[in-house]
């Protein structure tokens, strides 16, 4: 049948891409568009989140930077503080903490001129020390006396250094100032800046080096947790603010107590802030009782 080879030899015409769908075929097709718009619309959300977590690294690799400038200042002072020999308890040495209300804790102000009265002593780390000094020295016949006034900040401690200090002869006074001058600025009732701050501290202690030769100074270094009424607002001023302290006590040669590193280091281990210091400035007891360890293991008596 030649019509028959023909028609099997000539090439077979196809039928267009383009045809009609069945109902079934066009929601085959409509899901698969579907599918890619979806897909496209997760890509830019994995785009947009990518840049986010750029930007937040970013952003916390700043954070890391400042924290570890703040340490390494710290960390330097440390060092030396851990290669001084301790001071030496003569008999009768006077022991004076000063400061704002972390130091004051609701000392009995009308009984301030006794040594070891446990009322005037407060009830926070100066009663603690207290009761610990005079524990392991009991032949030494230690007076240990607390100053410290809620609110205080560097330009108070100025105006009653000579009495509250200077005149009591301490043969070691130990010294925390410095969250007040930061936490009253952000109610716009500061008495200075940061360089303020340092320029008066350092001030204060070369004050007492000439009036009482061979005083031991011990200065604390400020502290915050991250609570209660600590927020960003506080940062990175509070940091530059620390480092200034670790600035004068390296020029002066004062012990560094490094309460920050200290409580920074607990709440690592998974502690809330809070348990240390619930409006994240005034300690709990917990917290005091921390800051006399920490003090006890850095001036070394």
């Amino acid at each position: 049948m030649p019509g028959a080879e023909a028609e099997i030899g000539r090439p077979r015409r196809l039928l267009p891409e383009c045809r009609l769908l069945t109902p079934m075929a066009q929601c085959r097709q409509f899901d698969s568009s579907s599918k890619q718009t979806d897909n496209l619309q997760t890509q830019k959300i994995r785009v947009n989140q990518m840049k986010r977590v750029q930007n937040a690294h970013r952003l916390s690799r700043r954070t890391l930077f400042r924290s570890m400038a703040v340490t390494a200042t710290a960390a330097t002072v440390a060092t030396q503080a851990s290669t001084r020999q301790a001071p030496s308890l003569e008999r009768g040495s006077v022991i004076l903490f000063q400061g704002d209300s972390i130091t004051d804790c609701g000392r009995d102000r009308p009984k301030q001129s006794e040594p070891n009265n446990p009322a005037a002593l407060g009830t926070g780390y100066p009663y603690l020390l207290s009761c610990q000094l005079l524990r392991d020295h009991p032949r030494k016949g230690l007076k240990l006396l607390n100053r410290g006034i809620s609110g205080d900040q560097v330009p108070d401690l100025e105006q009653r250094w000579s009495e509250d200090t200077l005149d009591l002869e301490p043969s070691l006074l130990s010294i925390l100032i410095g969250v007040n001058d930061i936490w009253h600025s952000l109610d716009g009732d500061s008495l200075g800046t940061v360089e303020d701050y340092e320029r008066g501290l350092l001030a204060l202690l070369r004050r007492t080096q000439q009036a009482i030769p061979g005083v031991t100074i011990v200065l604390c270094e400020p502290f915050v947790l991250r609570c209660g009424a600590v927020d960003d607002r506080w940062f990175p001023e509070f940091d530059h603010r620390r480092q200034a302290a670790a600035r004068v006590a390296r020029e002066t040669g004062a012990v560094w107590v490094a309460f920050q590193s200290g409580f920074d280091e607990v709440v690592a281990k998974g502690t809330e802030p809070a348990y240390w210091a619930e409006d994240g400035v005034h300690p709990s007891m917990a917290g005091h009782s921390l800051m006399a360890k920490i003090w006890r293991e850095a001036v070394g008596i």
